[in-house]
């Protein structure tokens, strides 16, 4: 596990954008894994700069998301959807056609969790960016009695729910989301999770030192060969 202390959240965006590009640069077609969340923001706002100047072309690679709400159509503001195309895809050379969500609004859900999964089995995701929830939760996987496998149905936590609710004014806040599971996530070849913010610093402390429990989700990375935890000094202030 490589840590990465920062003192903003710009010099993390940087850093985290940087890697990113080698590995576009490297390899244009990569697979690449994206979150949503305020932490990756900044990240996507340098990608999109330094494809504006010419560092960086998206147009070979494919891209995964690790979730999306159930019962919310995708043009709605809070999709997650929307969220990427607004925040990256619209504003880069990325093909619409190598962009890939769950479907939320799917009649099967097991059926379109097992899809999506295949996909990713086929594709292999080359890099993961993840953020981390406050009690350790990584996409919408929160704590529970064991880990995930794939991709599955979750219903959201009566937290989650108020947090995100002041979102919602048009639609409803959707109860339920589909969520690559924990062990899909560790597929990935390498992992990158961004954390900022005092409000972090337990759940960075679980996943770096604590037992690897799926009391903690994201605690499971601790396993994972190649895994970088970027993170302010807020965040890492209990390690």
């Amino acid at each position: 596990m490589n840590l990465h202390i920062f003192d903003t959240a710009e010099q993390i965006a940087v850093a985290v954008g940087n890697m990113m590009i080698e590995q576009l640069n490297e390899k244009p077609e990569s697979v690449m894994g994206f979150a949503t969340g305020a932490s990756p923001v900044p990240t996507y706002k340098y990608l999109i700069k330094c494809f504006n100047e010419g560092k960086v072309s998206f147009k070979d690679m494919t891209t995964f998301n690790l979730d999306e709400y159930c019962d919310l159509p995708v043009e709605d503001k809070n999709s997650y959807f929307t969220f990427m195309h607004e925040n990256l895809f619209n504003h880069i050379d990325v093909k619409e056609e190598n962009v890939n969500f769950l479907n939320g609004n799917a009649e099967d859900s097991e059926a379109e969790c097992v899809r999506y999964d295949n996909l990713i089995d086929e594709k292999k995701i080359d890099v993961q960016l993840l953020g981390i929830g406050q009690n350790g939760h990584i996409g919408f996987n929160e704590p529970a009695d064991k880990f995930t496998k794939g991709s599955f149905k979750v219903q959201l936590t009566q937290s989650t729910i108020d947090a995100n609710s002041i979102y919602f004014d048009e639609n409803p806040m959707p109860h339920y989301a589909l969520t690559m599971g924990t062990v899909s996530i560790m597929k990935s070849k390498k992992i990158i999770l961004i954390a900022t913010g005092a409000s972090k610093a337990d759940a960075i402390y679980g996943l770096v030192n604590g037992e690897i429990t799926p009391n903690c989700p994201a605690s499971i990375l601790q396993v994972h060969p190649d895994v970088h935890i970027f993170m302010d000094k807020a965040a890492a202030a209990k390690l």
